[in-house]
């Protein structure tokens, strides 16, 4: 959807900080919340103004504060935080003799000395991501005798991987954080797509060879998953009206 006019703000009456946004395709003012800044956003039509969208979020004010409230806390990659890898707690901490360098210990992300610890917190994730889910891609595909074109990393909001028509298989970095078990899954299931693009019988035979986790995972997924967009994200920033 093609968003304009996009700020962020505080609303009398509300928990968190609301983003308004303002989409040329919108038929009607709507909202929803964003699980990984935590906040309510307002999308607008053309030609709605603001107070449509304030009435909106008067309306739905108890079901908004309820969904902010369950959100799991937000986690900062900063130094002495707490950030799951694999499903276990690792404390990011700051070694000052080995400048620049990143690397993971049990129960720690170790990180030299320097700026920007949430950015090499983020790419030490990012190579971790893809170290392990290129491991199990191959595993998986092995197995069934196929093989995946290339594997990427995207930061998506719902899909936890995706297949594509030309094999291209694709995972959220987040994966990463959670349980291996879990992480095993997703990729067995988008390396299954490779052999059927579809969600057919043929295809949960598929997923079953390849691993034992589904269903284990996908009540983690449901349950835990969206903790995982709450890590790493910076704060809103304050904007004007839209």
């Amino acid at each position: 959807m093609d968003h304009g006019d996009e700020c962020f703000g505080q609303e009398a009456g509300f928990p968190g900080p609301v983003q308004w946004r303002r989409s040329a395709r919108a038929r009607r003012v709507s909202l929803r919340i964003d699980v990984r800044s935590g906040s309510v956003v307002v999308t607008l039509p053309p030609r709605a103004g603001r107070p449509a969208g304030v009435a909106l979020l008067k309306t739905h004010a108890a079901w908004v504060r309820e969904r902010l409230a369950a959100l799991a806390p937000p986690v900062v990659f900063q130094a002495g935080a707490e950030v799951p890898v694999g499903g276990a707690a690792h404390v990011v901490r700051i070694v000052e003799d080995r400048i620049g360098e990143a690397w993971l210990e049990p129960g720690a992300i170790l990180l030299g000395g320097g700026e920007d610890v949430a950015a090499r917190v983020g790419a030490l994730l990012h190579e971790q991501a893809m170290e392990r889910i290129a491991a199990l891609v191959a595993r998986h595909a092995a197995a069934l005798g196929l093989g995946a074109r290339r594997v990427r990393l995207k930061d998506t909001r719902s899909r936890w991987g995706s297949c594509a028509p030309d094999g291209t298989l694709a995972f959220s970095w987040r994966l990463v954080m959670a349980p291996g078990w879990v992480l095993d899954y997703v990729v067995a299931h988008e390396v299954a797509h490779l052999g059927a693009m579809n969600h057919s019988p043929q295809f949960w035979s598929l997923v079953e060879r390849l691993t034992p986790h589904r269903h284990a995972a996908v009540a983690w997924l449901k349950e835990s998953g969206p903790g995982l967009l709450r890590a790493g994200q910076p704060e809103l920033r304050s904007g004007g009206n839209s």
